[in-house]
C-alpha cells in the first residue's frame, strides 16, 4: 500500500475525504492507495525534520503548496535524502479557496496516482494546466 500524505496546507479533510473515495477504487486497483493528512498523523505545526524520515520509510507521496520545500537547500536536500516522491500545487497569487483546491486535486488525481510511481525522488508541479517535472 503506498500512503499519499496531504500536507497541513490543505484542510485535513480533504486527505479524509479522498481516502474515502480512494477506499473504494482500491477495490479495483492493484496498487492500493492510503490518503492521509500529515497534521492528523504527525501533529499540527510538525517540523520537516520530525515527519519527513517517516514518510520516507513509508516509500510515501507528498501533496503540498509549499513551494519553499523545493527551494530552501536544507528542505530539499531532507526530501532526496529520504526517497519522497512530491506533487507541488502552485496556487494562484491570491491562494487556493477550499473548493478551487478541491477541484484541482479532483482534476489530477488520476494523473498522480500515475505519475506516483516515477523513480525516486521526485519532484513534480501541479498548475491549472497540467503537471510538469521540476
Amino acid at each position: 500500500m503506498t500512503n499519499i500524505y496531504i500536507d497541513e496546507n490543505f484542510a485535513p479533510q480533504l486527505a479524509r475525504g479522498f481516502d474515502i473515495f480512494q477506499q473504494h477504487l482500491n477495490l479495483k486497483e492493484t496498487s492500493p492507495i492510503k490518503v492521509l493528512s500529515i497534521s492528523d498523523v504527525f501533529g499540527r505545526g510538525a517540523k520537516d525534520e520530525d515527519w519527513i524520515p517517516k514518510a520516507g520509510e513509508e516509500n510515501a507521496i507528498i501533496i503540498t503548496q509549499d513551494l519553499k520545500i523545493f527551494r530552501t537547500r536544507h528542505q530539499n536536500e531532507l526530501f532526496k535524502e529520504h526517497g519522497l516522491g512530491v506533487f507541488f500545487f502552485k496556487p494562484p497569487s491570491t491562494g487556493y479557496s477550499f473548493w478551487q483546491m478541491l477541484e484541482q486535486l479532483i482534476k489530477y488525481w488520476p494523473e498522480i496516482k500515475k505519475k506516483m510511481n516515477a523513480k525516486r525522488p521526485f519532484a513534480f508541479i501541479v498548475t491549472p494546466r497540467g503537471i510538469k517535472p521540476l
